[in-house]
């Protein structure tokens, strides 16, 4: 067991000359993370997020690292369509195309069953499994009808496979997004669209810290076989292996980013 993460590990090319839509990309989480991954992979980079200035602040970090040519942004909402629709048609006007999807936006919650409200189950429904469906629909029409194939990644969570008290609605939304995953995976093969899944356990980053209790946070590092929380690009790592070509003939598919132990 080790408690320190392995070297960070370097581009090869595998993205080179494709156009990826990232969303909640802003900031140090899973989503931004996938976006640096990428960029490192040579893909074009549309990044969006609800959050304007730490979109903007990525945008110009990113862009000062990897150029202009290759880093934009534009705010989002999953919940909306018209905005998904405008995000995509960016990506579009930009770049002629898209090539990967990759839908990260979520939303968590704690709230035991007995007193969850309507609105708290709503909302996290709404934007962690309604807004992945927007997404991947989206996404799909167009690059059915581009016709020259295409990868979308979801982002779920083991938490759709195992209980964990208080995340009732989000266990509920990130088991839909796997069961959403597998239907448009299998629905998409004919036109030469992959959809797969990441199902991370435990990625740290500071917005988790802050809506998570440390005894929480302990109590789930210490179910993991490495003895610690995964970095967030570790989890990136396996996101751009799905929109790669080397797991070509993997669709429908989710697969867990973890080392949990019951």
């Amino acid at each position: 067991m080790t408690s320190t993460p392995p070297p960070y590990p370097p581009g090869h090319g595998l993205l080179t000359g494709r156009t990826a839509v990232v969303t909640a990309a802003a900031g140090a989480g899973i989503g931004g993370a996938t976006a640096r991954r990428l960029l490192e992979e040579g893909a074009r980079v549309l990044l969006s997020d609800t959050h304007t200035r730490r979109l903007t602040e990525s945008e110009e970090r990113l862009a000062e690292e990897f150029g202009t040519d290759r880093v934009a942004a534009r705010p989002c909402d999953v919940t909306d369509e018209a905005q998904l629709t405008a995000l995509f048609d960016r990506a579009e006007e930009l770049h002629g195309g898209l090539d990967v999807v990759v839908n990260n936006a979520g939303l968590g919650g704690t709230a035991d069953l007995v007193d969850m409200t309507d609105a708290q189950w709503d909302r996290v429904l709404d934007v962690t499994l309604g807004g992945t469906f927007r997404g991947t629909r989206a996404a799909l029409r167009r690059m059915k009808a581009a016709g020259r194939g295409g990868v979308v990644v979801n982002n779920a969570s083991v938490v759709g496979w195992r209980a964990q008290r208080g995340q009732a609605h989000y266990a509920a939304a990130k088991a839909g997004v796997m069961a959403l995953t597998r239907c448009a995976g299998v629905e998409a093969a004919e036109y030469g669209v992959r959809v797969n899944a990441v199902a991370p356990s435990l990625a740290m980053h500071p917005h988790l810290a802050k809506v998570t209790t440390p005894e929480l946070l302990a109590e789930l590092t210490e179910r993991e076989a490495f003895g610690r929380y995964a970095e967030p690009w570790e989890v990136a790592n396996v996101i751009v292996f799905l929109a790669s070509g080397y797991s070509s003939y993997m669709t429908g598919e989710v697969v867990s980013v973890s080392s949990q132990h019951p």
